[in-house]
């Protein structure tokens, strides 16, 4: 799940080269969940313009994004993490330390769904690209995208998004 800093970074690090990324030497080794972040309300309204509501934590500073949903058991239903950063860059998740299945929504600065990655892999260290420039990324549990028809174009709102929110 968490490169903490996505490829963005990576392109001041590797001169811009593709496929790479970085990850931040934490102080201390990552050995359990973090607290639940500050939460928003994040909407995805799909192409036939039906709204699925969701309560997602922001993960916002880069210790935030780094540790992500790692060692967590479980995420609830309409419930997951949003990852956004300062402009839209190419982007690369893992699923290291992380227990759950994904659906990793990537959003571009249009705040439409440009890519997702259905029912990551627990604990895997491949890298989860966002297939070109994104804003954010959004997890869901597994399965989600798929119940609910979600998929690439739809709308995702939320004051997060916006700019709105500290």
């Amino acid at each position: 799940m968490k490169l903490g800093k996505i490829i963005g970074y990576c392109i001041l690090i590797l001169g811009g080269c593709c496929g790479g990324f970085y990850s931040t030497q934490a102080a201390e080794p990552i050995t359990q969940a973090q607290p639940p972040l500050p939460s928003v309300s994040l909407t995805i309204t799909d192409q036939k313009g039906q709204k699925h509501p969701f309560t997602v934590e922001l993960a916002k500073t880069p210790h935030e994004q780094e540790v992500g949903e790692m060692f967590r058991k479980q995420i609830p239903a309409n419930q997951g993490m949003l990852f956004i950063w300062p402009v839209a860059q190419n982007t690369a998740m893992w699923m290291k330390n992380t227990y759950v299945s994904l659906d990793m929504v990537f959003i571009d600065d249009q705040n439409r769904i440009h890519a997702i990655e259905e029912r990551t892999t627990p604990l895997s260290e491949g890298i989860i690209s966002s297939h070109g420039p994104v804003r954010a990324v959004l997890e869901l549990p597994a399965g989600t995208t798929e119940t609910l028809g979600i998929v690439v174009g739809d709308r995702v709102t939320s004051l997060a998004l916006s700019g709105s929110v500290e």
